[in-house]
């Protein structure tokens, strides 16, 4: 089973759910139009999907940022 935060959202729903004007702005919409991405993961799946779409260290850097703002929700 995924990780869940407080309010019971896996990481990638709830990167999902963040506006794309947000200043994770280019991974929300990279979430959003990736249909193989893991909707259901944890931030661990995520940054394995980047790592297979050999996206740029910028956008592993905003993972853990992330990471950190979805488990204080």
């Amino acid at each position: 089973m995924s990780q869940t935060n407080e309010q019971g959202e896996t990481f990638g729903e709830w990167l999902l759910a963040q506006k794309a004007d947000c200043r994770m702005a280019d991974l929300v919409n990279a979430a959003k139009g990736d249909r193989m991405f893991p909707r259901r993961g944890s931030p661990d799946d995520v940054r394995k999907r980047l790592n297979e779409m050999q996206a740029d260290g910028d956008m592993r850097a905003v993972v853990d940022e992330a990471e950190t703002d979805w488990l204080s929700y």
